[in-house]
């Protein structure tokens, strides 16, 4: 029986794409031998929208295991427009649809994080044959303990953050360093423990910048204090508003980001000089952790097993320790947030960590 296996990376793109591109391939190849072409998708839907595909030789996938980034490309289509006839009267579903029956897919592998997910249901409940894999270096797809992409950006973030401890004490200044992460805090929580922070500041847990200052104040004897902060934090009072009243509310008051504005309001509290550093898209660049490598592939095997089981419709995850998956419709639009009672907040509450709360 042939089977024609479609690929493709939606959204960011992060280190272990390309790893588990290869676990998905090496593993039809060995399982499926001849009976088994993939085809390669670029940019991601809007590749699939705009039949963007090409197939691919077995001697494709050699040499990617150790390379960030991704070979077929990435672009962000947001869901909420996946359904949205825009000005280019384009009809997406029906295009991706038309694409898939085009290349004779007898499959779909969608490499994503939620937003990638929610369409993978979507076109499932299309009709197509989906399996989802979960990147994302938020760790916040619900279902699955951790995603491909995760341990290297804490990797990364953790060594920014390990950097700016001797910096910040040369100069006995208080520095915030920005992690991504606007919904949830998983990143920053990990990269603060291992790198040593004295605060973090996360999304599911609204700060006071009062708490923050006193927490800063208490280490002037120190010289100097580390701040690890998620991109999307916000304060106690932002976290009484809506989405909308609070993007007003920002735009109104002048507010950029909320660890420029911490660094301000905790310089004109106490006096210290405060700075922010932001790494950015470094944390979504580079080679694979170890980790990553291995657990990539055997989500790639993971994906190989379902193609040949034909059970589709179900997102590749790691369930207690154990490569298993769940039903897309269960996944799609859930996120996986930190709560405020997880254990790795009370470990570091229990070594003097603020959350500024």
């Amino acid at each position: 029986m042939k089977r024609r296996i479609g690929i493709l990376t939606s959204g960011g793109d992060c280190p272990g794409l390309n790893a588990t591109i290869r676990g998905v391939a090496k593993a039809c190849y060995e399982r499926f031998g001849n009976d088994v072409e993939i085809v390669g998708i670029e940019d991601g839907y809007f590749g699939l929208i705009n039949n963007m595909c090409r197939e691919m030789n077995q001697s494709d996938f050699s040499g990617i295991l150790t390379t960030g980034g991704t070979i077929f490309g990435t672009k962000r289509t947001p869901f909420k427009k996946m359904q949205v006839v825009e000005d280019d009267n384009v009809d997406k579903v029906k295009a991706m649809k038309n694409t898939y029956k085009k290349q004779k897919l007898d499959c779909l592998l969608t490499l994503g994080g939620n937003g990638t997910h929610k369409t993978a249901n979507l076109l499932s409940e299309e009709g197509l044959n989906v399996i989802g894999l979960p990147k994302t270096i938020d760790n916040d797809i619900w279902g699955t303990s951790v995603t491909f992409g995760f341990h290297t950006a804490v990797n990364t973030a953790t060594d920014v953050i390990d950097r700016l401890h001797s910096t910040a004490n040369s100069h006995g200044r208080i520095l915030v360093c920005e992690i991504m992460g606007n919904k949830a805090g998983w990143l920053t929580l990990y990269a603060g423990i291992a790198g040593g922070a004295d605060m973090i500041v996360i999304p599911e847990i609204p700060y006071d910048i009062e708490k923050l200052a006193e927490a800063c104040e208490k280490r002037k004897d120190k010289r100097f204090a580390i701040l690890a902060v998620a991109e999307g934090a916000y304060d106690i009072k932002e976290a009484k508003m809506k989405k909308k009243e609070r993007a007003a509310y920002r735009a109104e008051n002048g507010i950029t980001t909320a660890t420029s504005r911490i660094a301000k309001q905790i310089e004109e509290m106490i006096g210290n000089e405060a700075r922010v550093c932001v790494p950015g898209h470094m944390l979504r660049g580079g080679s694979p952790s170890a980790y990553d490598r291995v657990l990539a592939t055997k989500f790639g095997v993971h994906a190989a097993k379902l193609i040949s089981k034909e059970k589709y419709g179900y997102a590749v995850a790691m369930i207690k320790d154990n490569v298993s998956e769940n039903p897309l419709s269960e996944v799609a639009g859930k996120t996986k947030f930190v709560p405020q009672d997880d254990q790795l907040v009370k470990t570091a509450r229990d070594i003097g960590i603020s959350f500024g709360d």
